[in-house]
């Protein structure tokens, strides 16, 4: 049984933030990405800057010029992800200037993101070529901390944000390019839509590319697409718009799958790898 002080297990913590399906891309996907939040008026009523990492996997970073920076992709205290970086915000709002939360606090019952956070703003991310976003602008660096900024900023791997659907991100790893893009569809719901435009041969992003899987993260998943190599993320632009179509119709579609689609649908679950 349960301890009064432990933190239940949540199986979609980002649920009811504006831009779920972001948050938990930029958790688990995206590699270099910010997304600035303001909290109500009972927890400072402040801008913060929420992150994908922050530098040695620090959990919060308030910034010599007073600007306070929470990481997404720190190690989890709970089963309860919002509430992890919940505790975070706060404790790295109450450092002075200039300091990192290095340790997260411990896991005791507390406020989520959803109590701490203004519910009416959006989450608009912006996505980075590197971690520069770690330092002030007019900040002094030493030779050292710049060769260690530039060793993080080599390891980025390009990243993209399409601007015709929500969620979606356009990547190159190597010589190959994929797409994945976070849905906060109903998780059984979006296997049967996929599995019915799959045996459709309607999954896909145009010739030459293919749903090859899909991660599955936070609640929701993640569908992901080989592409056809050098393509770029303008490219597909127009054919996830198109996707997109093909995908609610599919998704308001209540009829048992077919012999088909249930085998689609297998194959669909066979190749999805659970994050966290």
């Amino acid at each position: 049984m349960a301890s009064k002080t432990s933190v239940e297990f949540v199986l979609r913590p980002f649920e009811g933030l504006p831009g779920e399906a972001d948050w938990v891309a930029l958790r688990e996907v995206v590699p270099s990405a910010t997304a600035t939040v303001r909290t109500r008026k009972a927890y400072g009523a402040r801008d913060v800057v929420i992150a994908t990492v922050l530098p040695a996997g620090w959990p919060a970073l308030h910034r010599a010029d007073g600007v306070l920076l929470v990481a997404l992709q720190a190690i989890p205290s709970s089963g309860d992800a919002s509430r992890d970086i919940a505790a975070n915000l706060i404790a790295g709002g109450a450092l002075e200037p200039g300091n990192p939360l290095e340790h997260a606090p411990a896991a005791i019952p507390g406020p989520r993101l959803q109590d701490v956070l203004e519910p009416s703003d959006t989450f608009e991310v912006t996505v980075h070529d590197g971690f520069d976003f770690w330092l002030a602008p007019d900040a002094d660096v030493s030779a050292e901390a710049k060769a260690s900024l530039d060793e993080a900023n080599a390891t980025v791997v390009p990243t993209v944000k399409l601007t015709g659907v929500e969620s979606a991100y356009w990547c190159r790893m190597g010589d190959r390019e994929f797409l994945r893009w976070a849905m906060p569809h109903e998780e059984e719901k979006l296997l049967d839509a996929l599995a019915r435009l799959h045996a459709r041969r309607e999954a896909t992003l145009g010739a030459g590319t293919r749903l090859v899987g899909a991660f599955r993260s936070c609640g929701i998943v993640v569908p992901v697409w080989d592409l056809v190599p050098g393509t770029e993320a303008a490219d597909i632009e127009q054919p996830t718009v198109a996707f997109q179509f093909r995908l609610e119709a599919a998704l308001a579609d209540d009829a048992p799958l077919d012999g088909n689609e249930r085998r689609a649908r297998a194959g669909l679950v066979s190749r999805q790898l659970t994050l966290r």
